[in-house]
């Protein structure tokens, strides 16, 4: 990619921020002490010294974070809130005035990490989670007349909200994709069921990501489970079936080295135990899985239907259907934005134990 730094492009850059709301030229480190959130810290110095860094999002109500209207593309987004519960804000992004939104998960989870209540760093192309609740989305979101980026505040405490959308205004090839997110959790997991990460998608475009926060409720290995996409029109059987949980997310044998499980994070696929881990083998683990396929997208060309199992071992090596915690995000490109996604559940229903 170093290589475009070299050429000459007809391209704006623009950025929308509480500092610069609309994105405008010269927009940016405008507001007043009258107005700023920041007013206090700023009261010596004034004008444009870091009045106005953050919005207060109250209990209960959402706000619009950007309000875009022309063609261009997202290029990246870094968020942080001062929630101290990872599914209290919920992230909504629309595209070209559609009804429902192209993206809607609880925040924490998009960024690959459930409970924000223990630090983990995410070091992937698309998604970094950086020190300390630092949030960074690199995944490019075209849009051909106009997007909205919205989050909504279902917890009760208001929170402070930074961030920043970083975006260019440019020439959108036609054949460009929108980008989508979808959110799902299924706790627990019905007995000799299959857990699905993402159903009922249309149109032509490419998968791109999984993130799963995995709760394992029983003792014993919990990953023997076969990821399967079942693509333009497959119906009982998958066009492709993996080999087990860990060998799907890049690792292999239980993520396990001299008998504990072993925490990484590289551009495309990582693991990340949550709480205590001495108890490799015991139940109530918690952990954050993701994969994205980067270099190798899933393309489809009419629907995508991806489910996973959730499986272990019985007694004289039998497999053993599991009851567990998951949730997951999805992440793909398509040329549809009429799906409808599965309504997320309520804040309770929502909550990490």
């Amino acid at each position: 990619m170093l290589h475009n730094l070299t050429l000459k492009k007809d391209i704006r850059t623009f950025s929308v921020s509480p500092e610069n709301p609309t994105g405008e030229k010269g927009g940016g480190a405008r507001a007043t002490l009258e107005n700023g959130s920041a007013a206090s810290a700023a009261r010596d110095l004034g004008e444009g010294w870091k009045v106005n860094p953050y919005i207060v999002l109250k209990a209960g109500e959402s706000a619009t974070l950007a309000d875009i209207t022309g063609q261009g593309a997202i290029k990246h987004f870094w968020i942080v809130d001062s929630s101290t519960d990872g599914r209290q804000s919920i992230l909504r992004i629309y595209f070209d005035g559609q009804k429902n939104p192209a993206v809607c998960v609880p925040l924490y989870d998009f960024f690959a990490n459930a409970d924000n209540r223990e630090y983990k760093q995410i070091s992937s192309l698309p998604i970094c989670y950086n020190p300390r609740k630092g949030m960074n989305c690199y995944f490019e979101m075209p849009y051909f007349k106009s997007f909205r980026m919205e989050l909504e505040n279902i917890g009760f405490e208001d929170v402070h909200v930074y961030y920043q959308i970083d975006c260019e205004e440019k020439a959108i090839d036609k054949d460009s994709l929108y980008f989508h997110a979808s959110f799902n959790r299924v706790n627990p997991v019905p007995y000799k069921q299959v857990y699905t990460i993402l159903d009922g998608i249309k149109g032509n475009g490419a998968y791109v990501g999984t993130y799963i926060h995995w709760g394992v409720k029983s003792n014993g290995w919990w990953g023997e489970g076969e990821i399967k996409f079942y693509i333009d029109g497959d119906t009982d059987y998958p066009s492709i079936c993996g080999t087990g949980t860990e060998d799907y997310f890049g690792g292999a044998y239980n993520f396990d080295v001299n008998g504990e499980y072993i925490e990484f994070s590289t551009p495309y696929s990582g693991l990340s135990k949550v709480g205590e881990t001495d108890k490799t083998y015991k139940s109530q683990r918690y952990f954050d899985m993701y994969r994205f396929h980067i270099t190798d997208p899933i393309y489809f060309k009419k629907d995508l239907r991806i489910t996973i199992q959730a499986l272990g071992w019985r007694n004289q090596c039998r497999y053993l259907p599991l009851q567990d915690d998951i949730s997951s995000v999805a992440y793909w490109y398509s040329d549809n934005l009429e799906d409808e996604y599965k309504p997320l559940p309520s804040k309770d229903e929502l909550e990490i134990i």
